[in-house]
């Protein structure tokens, strides 16, 4: 077993990184773009991001890298939203306006409050799921999945088996995956 000084550091933690500058993010998305863009909700889907799809390597400035990548994901929502007022809605029973869609508007479009509510549920959620992990699953979890660290090394920087590791992983996805699905579902409906 090669000697701790001697193992590359770990990956700059993205996810420490994001709660450690959450009001900073937010705030350079809303001075960019106003609050229009709902930067809670950017902020928190990239969150998500980074849990689902963890940046492999390590990250020379990880509060730069989050910027951008806020910004980027504040740009698509920003032209996507512009597309459906642009484009003509599908059938006639669905215009603001109609009866119809008046009674569907709740079940089907949150307002921007009602979005941002959920975005920062969802973050709590996410985040409180993670804190109830074990102790080793959660450390699993985090080296595996937010620092992309393989697992023969996160055994090593454990002191535990690569199968330990993986059965680690296994039980913190297991407690993480219902709130992910959750709120896969929110955002779908």
């Amino acid at each position: 077993m090669p000697h701790p000084a001697s193992l590359p550091p770990p990956p700059e933690p993205l996810l420490a990184a994001l709660v450690k500058h959450y009001e900073d993010l937010v705030g350079s998305l809303r001075h960019r773009f106003g609050e229009e863009c709902f930067p809670r909700e950017i902020v928190n889907d990239l969150c998500v991001r980074l849990l689902e799809r963890p940046v492999p390597g390590e990250i020379a400035n990880p509060l730069a890298f989050l910027r951008s990548v806020a910004r980027d994901l504040a740009i698509d929502r920003h032209r996507a939203q512009a597309r459906r007022r642009e484009a003509p809605h599908p059938h006639p029973d669905l215009e603001p306006d109609s009866e119809p869609a008046a009674s569907l508007q709740p079940a089907l479009l949150l307002s921007p409050p009602e979005l941002a509510l959920a975005a920062r549920q969802r973050q709590r959620a996410l985040l409180a799921a993670i804190e109830q992990l074990p102790q080793a699953s959660r450390e699993a979890f985090i080296l595996t999945k937010l620092y992309g660290m393989p697992q023969d090394e996160a055994a090593r920087r454990m002191g535990i088996s690569r199968g330990m590791v993986a059965r680690h992983l296994a039980r913190a996805l297991r407690g993480v995956e219902p709130v992910l699905i959750e709120g896969a579902g929110h955002a779908a409906g």
